[in-house]
């Protein structure tokens, strides 16, 4: 298996399974020098960590970080940043009777087709346990932007048919649905519980804004600041989309509504979403992602087993009745890391 390794100028690789010992991150290429905010570290996790949001699953992982390799004195040596977290709470006897059973909406079949063998336990390396990796390395990234004058934010935007019509930053983390509407997360919070509820599961839309960005991120053609973006978000288990600014929207808009303008105090909108020609422009970053229902529902269900016979299912255990809540630190981490990448391609580690 390949392709565990994402970034070019800053890379990640991660590895270990839901159900295993311990699941970890190897960060390379971070400048030296910079202090470790070990208390942001653990609030990014925590934010993620299951058992901690009152919509999610009840699995209750501590989620605590033993950093490795490449920290020496509280700062960072240059040399690649090792982390490990350890599964605690893990059930794996859950998933024993459906270890033959392909779930539908999971990566099962196609690992199984893939590789010949899959880690029935809770997806194995599929799982989106895996993403508390990519969080540990997206707070320690999120902190250098931060020294930076760099900005990252996502929220929930839509759950199911509900749909978040302010921008209120501030409250975002007062409810457990993240929502920057306070009216809408009440009633987003109603929607994921009677999912629930009804042995279902529902999904949704989580937006992301990026601000301090200067102009001249991204390359030309095939690593487009977009396409990077994309690449990152997309990796992310349960993604199914991302739009840009205008989006979608912008295929029924005329070109002198959607052009940005500039006079000279600048750009007069930012229906570009922050980005031109896959560069960035100084303007905040702005881009959403489609996030599907989770797969792990309780419902019958018709399903193959590995012999190929039709066989029925129900999947037991502790899962997300939706995902996005606990999927906005993700988005966060993935953007903190593809925006650092691109900065120490064009300014270097230690460039300002």
């Amino acid at each position: 298996m390949n392709a565990n390794t994402f970034g070019h100028s800053l890379s990640i690789t991660t590895f270990g399974e839901s159900h295993g010992q311990a699941i970890g991150v190897v960060i390379d290429g971070l400048e030296s020098g910079f202090t470790i905010d070990t208390e942001h570290l653990k609030e990014q996790m925590d934010r993620r960590r299951p058992g901690k949001n009152p919509l999610g699953t009840s699995r209750d992982e501590s989620d605590e970080v033993t950093i490795l390799s490449g920290v020496f004195e509280g700062k960072t040596t240059g040399a690649p940043l090792a982390i490990i977290i350890e599964n605690k709470h893990h059930r794996s006897e859950d998933y024993s009777q459906i270890s033959r059973l392909f779930r539908p909406g999971h990566a099962d079949y196609t690992w199984h087709k893939k590789f010949g063998i899959r880690d029935w336990r809770g997806g194995g390396r599929s799982s989106g346990r895996e993403t508390a990796a990519r969080v540990a390395a997206g707070a320690i990234a999120m902190q250098i932007l931060n020294a930076k004058g760099i900005e990252i934010i996502a929220y929930c935007i839509q759950i199911g048919n509900i749909i978040a019509t302010k921008r209120d930053l501030h409250v975002i983390g007062l409810h457990p649905a993240q929502a920057p509407d306070e009216e809408a997360a009440i009633k987003m919070e109603i929607e994921i519980n009677e999912a629930k509820k009804a042995c279902d599961s529902i999904g949704g839309i989580v937006e992301c804004l990026v601000t301090g960005v200067p102009a001249g991120l991204g390359e030309p053609v095939f690593d487009k600041l977009e396409a990077l973006l994309a690449h990152a978000i997309l990796s992310i288990g349960a993604t199914k989309g991302i739009e840009f600014g205008e989006g979608f929207k912008a295929a029924s808009m005329r070109g002198s509504q959607h052009n940005d303008q500039m006079d000279d105090s600048g750009f007069l909108s930012n229906h570009a979403g922050g980005i031109n020609g896959g560069i960035s422009n100084g303007q905040p970053i702005l881009f959403r992602t489609a996030v599907k229902p989770t797969a792990s529902i309780s419902l019958p269900q018709k399903t193959l087993d590995i012999s190929g016979n039709i066989r029925d299912i129900v999947v037991e255990g502790r899962h997300d009745p939706c995902i996005c809540p606990r999927i906005v630190p993700v988005v966060e981490a993935m953007t903190a890391l593809t925006i650092l990448d691109t900065w120490y391609r064009w300014y270097g580690r230690n460039g300002a």
